[in-house]
């Protein structure tokens, strides 16, 4: 993928529905291209699919939270089969350096967020959590 892939791509994710044609004409270039370009990323599986994505009604706002666990190795499918069981918890990441996972958790409540870390946090195997309140979205792209 090229700079121009990449653009195609970032416009898509915004809204999959827009024109090729205006796609074309706030990249500079012709819609045959941008055309081309999208059914050549769609065959070689760069672009896997398209999906509608829901908005939150505004009645039901909700907290996010992200929490980092530091984890006993050996006890990681254990415990990752364990958070499966709360669904405030909406990824699951492993990841390197200090901690082992990532979450990320939302709830109507700031409090129910407060119970859950705290119920995560007892789980057997882990060996300590730090968790950070999520004030906004800058670039959100799921």
């Amino acid at each position: 993928m090229d700079q121009l892939d990449r653009q195609i791509v970032a416009a898509l994710q915004h809204n999959a529905r827009e024109s090729t044609t205006k796609i074309a004409a706030r990249l500079g270039v012709a819609r045959t291209t941008v055309h081309e370009r999208i059914t050549r990323m769609e065959s070689r599986g760069v672009i896997a699919g398209y999906s509608v994505v829901l908005r939150e009604p505004q009645d039901e706002s909700k907290v996010q939270v992200v929490v980092l666990l530091e984890v006993q190795q050996k006890e990681t499918t254990r415990i990752v089969k364990r958070l499966e069981a709360y669904p405030e918890i909406k990824l699951c990441l492993s990841i390197n350096g200090e901690y082992d996972l990532l979450l990320s958790a939302e709830a109507p409540r700031i409090e129910d967020l407060d119970i859950l870390v705290d119920e995560v946090g007892a789980i057997p195997g882990i060996l300590r959590t730090n968790t950070f309140v999520v004030f906004g979205r800058r670039i959100d792209r799921t």
